[in-house]
């Protein structure tokens, strides 16, 4: 069911597990990196004492007037601001609080951006090539899908996507836009259409969407550059949790968390016993956590993700 807080923007995926495994001090202080429409915030908030502090971030300035406007009603959040991960350690000194006894990072696309046709991330409804999350930021697809090389197109699909026919779908792309210029939803569907039929159509048109927006968004690199700034910004004994939704998301949340749980030995000049640092986290998911067949059957898009949590030494 969709919390009253979210308001149909975006039902929150595995609420319940989030606050189980982040709240850990009722009165503490607590960071979410993608507000989105709020619903994570409401569920912690509702499990807080009055004396906590709720602070929300997100790059999507629309998530970011969304939320402020329906989490008024709990007095625990203090702000919501806008602002990119990469960006994260400077934009928090803005709050009262600048260490956190949790942090969230929803990775997903929310189910307002994907709905909405104007902001291009949907093939399933024709709209502007955009897929920016923040749409007044930066360069949208149809520039990149317009201007990039058969080459970069190729790294793209088959990098951000794992779409084994990434090199077919890349001439067609380069093919169709000497006709014209690609700027709609509808025209990249009908490209891929072109290249793959049969069972595999639907999932290779979301693996091409995907890379675009992954693209599009430097997601990855976004991801990358956040998990050490959230890290740096618990306290001892605050828990860092992750939602992810496909593999490359998956991926290096995994790396980070064991390579902080297992630090590598290190060799100075000249040293022939390893040094072995002490771990900076323990995992507190072991396996990550995926939503029940019932959250499932109430919200299809929850299927696919995957909770991760561990916390600061």
């Amino acid at each position: 069911m969709t919390s009253p807080a979210s308001d149909e923007y975006h039902v929150p995926v595995l609420a319940a597990e989030v606050v189980g495994h982040i709240v850990t001090n009722t009165a503490g202080a607590y960071l979410d990196l993608t507000a989105g429409g709020g619903g994570h915030l409401a569920a912690m908030a509702r499990a807080l004492g009055p004396e906590a502090r709720l602070y929300g971030v997100d790059r999507d300035p629309e998530a970011v007037a969304h939320a402020s406007q329906l989490l008024r009603a709990f007095a625990q959040v203090r702000s919501v601001i806008r602002a990119e991960f990469s960006t994260i350690t400077t934009a928090v000194t803005a709050f009262e609080d600048d260490r956190f006894d949790g942090i969230l990072l929803d990775l997903g696309v929310s189910s307002r951006q994907i709905n909405d046709a104007a902001r291009g991330f949907a093939f399933g409804q024709d709209g502007p090539l955009d897929m920016r999350m923040d749409p007044q930021r930066g360069t949208g697809a149809t520039e990149l899908i317009n201007s990039a090389t058969e080459k970069e197109l190729t790294e793209i699909i088959r990098d951000f996507g794992e779409e084994r026919q990434a090199a077919r779908l890349a001439r067609a792309i380069v093919r169709e836009r000497q006709k014209g210029m690609i700027r709609t939803t509808a025209q990249l569907r009908a490209i891929v259409d072109q290249v793959i039929s049969g069972p595999h159509r639907i999932k290779s048109l979301a693996r091409v969407f995907q890379a675009f927006r992954i693209a599009v968004n430097h997601e990855l690199d976004e991801l990358r550059s956040v998990l050490p700034a959230a890290f740096s910004l618990l306290k001892t004994g605050g828990r860092l949790a992750v939602i992810s939704y496909h593999s490359l998301e998956d991926r290096p949340v995994k790396r980070f968390f064991q390579s902080e749980a297992r630090p590598q030995e290190i060799y100075g000049p000249g040293q022939l016993v390893p040094i072995y640092p002490p771990a900076r986290l323990k995992l507190i998911t072991r396996k990550p956590i995926t939503p029940s067949a019932v959250e499932i059957d109430s919200n299809p898009r929850a299927r696919s993700a995957k909770l991760r949590v561990a916390e600061k030494i």
